[in-house]
């Protein structure tokens, strides 16, 4: 696999065995019909099902699937960013396992990169029909947000289906990023662009990977990753926390003139209960930055890659449960 690739397409997986024989049937094709020289870098994310025996299963039969197996669960982007550090090709496209975006539009983009010369080609889901209405509430309050935060650039309802050129990717591996969010590093790198537009659907098999509690993550890493707006809104806290104390120091300078004895303890209780919640608010959201910070003078690699059939052989025999050591 020496000669240059035009394609690479990057799979992140997790337990995802029971997805890998349609996602083969119906991607092979694709490629072979129209990519002339491609590998598929399939990425296992340290799962504890039997995703890396099948993918070790299917590369036997299909010598463009290179499996690559991290030591650990390190999570959807990390194993993102370890496809594209080891892709080879000319352009890399990156594709989820589930089939929920179909293999075939991957022809669109290369397509419309070639005749509009530009870097960075979008998958955009111009239909979620297939979504739940909570799915596609939720996500697009999450692009309206980002939108408002990043920039315009930010492409409403794109995930991590997207074409990239091979500059975009040495630009991007270059990049210091601890916890890359590619749907919004990508815009902001000012590439030239396009979009192709498809219909989402259904998940061939398995469970999505992103429950309500990932994706309520997912949405902080991004707003925090890319901007400042936390901590303005701890400082807009602590503002709206100080005129409150003006005025309850005002009210109490009414009541001593007037004569009238202050009652009880509520009122100085439910202040202290204010301030101690708002100081704590605020601390929280400085240390998710210090974290952030300190994250990356450590400067630990995201993942650790424990085997690669493009640079190691296949093994002999295929264990039961394959070690996540």
């Amino acid at each position: 696999m020496d000669t240059p690739l035009t394609l690479s397409v990057v799979v992140p997986m997790f337990n995802e065995e029971a997805a890998i024989p349609a996602l083969v049937a119906r991607l092979r094709p694709v490629l072979d019909r129209h990519a002339v020289g491609y590998e598929v870098v399939a990425v296992d994310d340290g799962s504890v099902d039997r995703t890396a025996q099948v993918l070790l299963e299917e590369g036997r039969r299909w010598r463009q699937l290179r499996v690559v197996r991290l030591r650990r669960n390190s999570g959807h982007q990390a194993a993102l960013t370890a496809g594209l550090h080891l892709a080879r090709g000319e352009w890399v496209v990156s594709i989820d396992a589930d089939l929920q975006d179909p293999p075939e539009t991957i022809v669109d983009m290369l397509r419309v990169a070639r005749e509009r010369g530009v870097d960075v080609v979008y998958g955009v889901r111009s239909d979620r029909s297939t979504d739940t209405a909570f799915k596609r509430r939720t996500a697009d309050v999450y692009y309206r947000l980002m939108r408002r935060l990043v920039g315009a650039d930010v492409p409403a309802h794109a995930g991590d289906f997207r074409l990239l050129s091979r500059e975009v990717v040495e630009v991007l591996r270059g990049l210091p990023e601890r916890a890359p969010v590619y749907r919004l590093l990508v815009p902001s790198l000012g590439f030239a662009s396009a979009e192709v537009h498809y219909v989402r659907e259904q998940r061939v098999a398995g469970r999505t990977k992103y429950p309500l509690g990932r994706m309520v993550a997912f949405a902080w890493d991004s707003a925090a990753s890319f901007s400042a707006a936390p901590l303005r809104i701890a400082t807009w806290f602590g503002a709206l926390a100080f005129l409150g104390c003006l005025a309850l120091m005002g009210l109490g300078l009414v009541v001593y003139v007037n004569g009238t004895v202050i009652p009880g303890w509520t009122s100085l209780f439910l202040a202290v209960l204010l301030l101690s919640g708002v100081q704590l608010l605020c601390l929280g959201l400085l240390g998710e930055y210090v974290g952030r910070i300190y994250a990356t003078v450590q400067d630990r690699p995201t993942f650790h890659v424990g085997f690669d059939s493009g640079e190691q052989t296949y093994p002999a025999d295929l264990p039961a449960r394959w070690p996540a050591a």
